[in-house]
């Protein structure tokens, strides 16, 4: 077993800047993109029920890990990016697009 510090199962999320995504988050996201509750839903494979039970509890989403993931995924292919706690708090933002 590794004793480096990184590989601690009770690391902090921060370090590895991952996002721990709210309520606040993925409504700011669905702004951002126009998407309607429905429309989440059919992109990420989550019920609307379940995305209509999510967003009004403010805060860190309570769900099981695969509902967080798929609502991450799609709307990370949908151009929006999550961004860390830097100081500023945590937010979100539409992707650069690479200029070809």
């Amino acid at each position: 077993m590794s004793s480096h510090p990184f590989s601690s199962p009770v690391a902090s999320n921060e370090a590895f800047g991952i996002i721990i995504l709210t309520s606040e988050h993925i409504r700011a996201a669905r702004a951002l993109l126009q998407w309607d509750q429905k429309t989440l839903a059919e992109k990420s494979n989550v019920s609307v029920a379940t995305i209509k039970r999510l967003e009004p509890k403010p805060g860190p989403l309570k769900a099981n890990k695969v509902t967080i993931a798929a609502l991450k995924h799609a709307l990370e292919s949908a151009g929006i990016e999550f961004i860390p706690e830097n100081g500023g708090g945590p937010g979100v933002r539409m992707a650069r697009r690479s200029i070809s």
